[in-house]
């Protein structure tokens, strides 16, 4: 028999609904790897008593068939989502003891369509941080680890980690410059940045607000299309909330592709790329033109800038958002003898390096002398992306690129930590996508010559996520990546 942690969400669903499984016996197999599988460093915090409760209630449901959409699938939960009544840390010292008396928006989605929380998934501090390594809970460690222990990406680390170690069905995330498609690719596992408006951010933990969207990470895609149609849709409590109808992402699936224009834009191919990167991409290209899609070559040329203008925007935004954490309302507090001390304190203490040399960066280009020179040129900067975006759909209906231009490199690889720069130059694939606003999604292509995991980036219009399922599906057929 298949063990059932290896089940996607769809293959579960089917067998709880002929009761060949049960909630509890589903739930209690992903409680089980949790145990096995600690030593990723995946979970911060467990829930899986109130997840057995719940298995209990969908096997009542399943019985008297009022079954919701996801009853009885267990998840991970980012612990950027404020849960109720569950400790929500954004794996920040500053608020380590925090605990929620509200519901994130996407999370209650998710509760009302019956699935179960078996708990809530490490992160990089406050999402900022690209190999899951600035977390105060120390360092994920990539399920695909051999001789090494290696990064698992991020910020979504703990999310991506622990579907690839099949430690829950599906888990969320939340992407503000690439941090569901990067660990996604890392990891093995499927992942979709949803158009900007599609997710509420209500009781998400702010980074950037003009950027972060939060989305799933899956076993395949199939799972991302189930997983979004119940997080997806309209909030009140969300200023930035699209009112566009959410559709049934899940009958995009099997779509065919034939007449379908795929974008390669030659920006995302500069010099020294990585050859196994570059292959790989090729190898997509191949497969879904071998399904009746077109193969058009794009210009994207602004993408130079995207990286500079995002590490201004972002820590800008950041800055701003994190002036709340003082000490004062609610969180850790250092006492001091005045309240400018308590600030300084308070700050110092709870805040790791990476965040701090963001609010540093947001402050400074935030401040009078530097507005103009910093954050309104890199405003316009962002407009024109948009700019090309808008003209390269023109001629295409989907953009093919890599999600990261390396594999999974070594925890406390010194390149990385002593030059934060070299960090950042790893979203130089996925920063655009977030400045303009768009969908995009992350599956995995094939295995390095290291036997780790490659990513390919499918990015589509505006709230047009169904043409990116199709494409995305027929890509995962004819790349028949074979997961852990």
């Amino acid at each position: 028999m298949t063990n059932l942690t290896d089940l996607t969400i769809s293959e579960s669903l089917a067998k709880l609904k002929t009761k060949d499984i049960s909630p509890v016996e589903l739930t209690q197999a992903y409680i089980d790897k949790m145990s096995e599988n600690g030593k990723y460093n995946a979970y911060v915090t467990q829930t899986a008593e109130q997840a057995l409760e719940g298995a209990k209630e969908a096997e009542k449901r399943y019985n008297n068939g009022t079954n919701r959409p996801l009853e009885g699938i267990a998840l991970g939960i980012k612990d950027l989502f404020c849960t109720k009544n569950v400790r929500t840390t954004a794996c920040s010292h500053i608020i380590d003891n925090f605990i929620p008396p509200y519901e994130s928006t996407v999370t209650q989605n998710l509760l009302d369509d019956g699935a179960l929380f078996l708990g809530k998934l490490n992160l990089d501090e406050f999402a900022m941080g690209g190999s899951n390594e600035t977390s105060c809970f120390g360092p994920v460690v990539n399920p695909w680890s051999k001789e090494r222990k290696l990064v698992a990406g991020g910020s979504s680390g703990g999310s991506a980690a622990a579907v690839a170690a099949k430690m829950c069905a599906a888990a969320t995330g939340t992407d503000t410059g690439g941090s569901i498609r990067q660990p996604s690719a890392f990891c093995g596992v499927t992942g979709i940045k949803p158009t900007y408006g599609r997710c509420s951010r209500y009781g998400i933990v702010a980074f950037a607000s003009s950027l972060d969207q939060a989305g799933p990470i899956c076993k395949d895609v199939t799972d991302c299309a189930l997983m979004l149609n119940s997080m997806a849709g309209y909030d009140a409590k969300d200023s930035t909330s699209s009112r566009i109808a959410v559709p049934d992402f899940t009958s995009f699936i099997g779509q065919d592709i034939k007449g379908l224009k795929v974008g390669l834009p030659e920006e995302y191919r500069p010099d020294g790329l990585n050859p196994e990167v570059s292959a790989y991409w090729d190898k997509a290209a191949e497969i879904l033109k071998a399904q009746g899609a077109e193969i058009v070559h794009i210009g994207l040329p602004h993408t130079k800038y995207a990286l500079p203008a995002y590490y201004v925007i972002a820590p800008a935004e950041a800055s701003s958002n994190l002036a709340r954490y003082d000490g004062v309302r609610y969180g850790n507090r250092v006492e001091a003898n005045g309240l400018d001390e308590l600030y300084i304190n308070t700050r110092t203490a709870g805040f790791g390096n990476e965040v701090k040399r963001r609010i540093l960066i947001g402050t400074y280009v935030l401040s009078a002398g530097y507005y103009d020179a910093y954050y309104l040129k890199a405003l316009k900067v962002r407009r024109l992306i948009k700019n090309d975006f808008d003209e390269a759909f023109k001629k295409c209906d989907v953009i093919l690129t890599p999600t990261s231009p390396i594999e999974p490199f070594a925890i406390g690889d010194k390149n990385m930590l002593e030059n934060p720069i070299n960090m950042y130059l790893n979203d130089v694939f996925t920063v655009s996508v977030n400045l303009a606003g768009l969908p995009a999604l992350s599956l995995p292509i094939g295995l390095s010559a290291n036997g780790l995991p490659f990513g390919m980036q499918l990015i589509g219009k505006a709230f047009d996520e169904a043409t990116i399922f199709k494409t995305a599906y027929q890509l995962e057929r004819g790349a028949n990546f074979v997961r852990m």
